[in-house]
């Protein structure tokens, strides 16, 4: 049996059991999860709106600074001291 069968067979399961569900609860299940779906969105949205009212009205105008300048030079010249250790072993092979 693969993945999808599987799932089809639960959703036809689960739809069974919501159609045996009297009607009445069937409205309440539903009015609850659209409060909770609505007061989820008004949470959201209000987040937004507190969150782009904080955004600064400046922007910060600066060069673009290359990453590979500032590297020293001297780390370039020091090498790794087991890779050094391993050539000495190997007579620098």
């Amino acid at each position: 049996m693969n993945l999808r069968t599987k799932i089809e067979n639960r959703i036809d399961e689960l739809d069974e059991r919501w159609r045996e569900l009297p009607v009445k609860k069937q409205r309440k299940y539903t009015l609850y999860f659209f409060i909770c779906y609505t007061a989820l969105t008004l949470f959201v949205v209000a987040k937004v709106c507190v969150e782009s009212g904080e955004v600064d009205q400046e922007v910060a105008v600066r060069h673009i600074e290359n990453p590979v300048v500032k590297v020293k030079k001297s780390s370039q010249d020091q090498r790794d001291s087991i890779s050094l250790t391993l050539k000495k072993e190997n007579n620098g092979k």
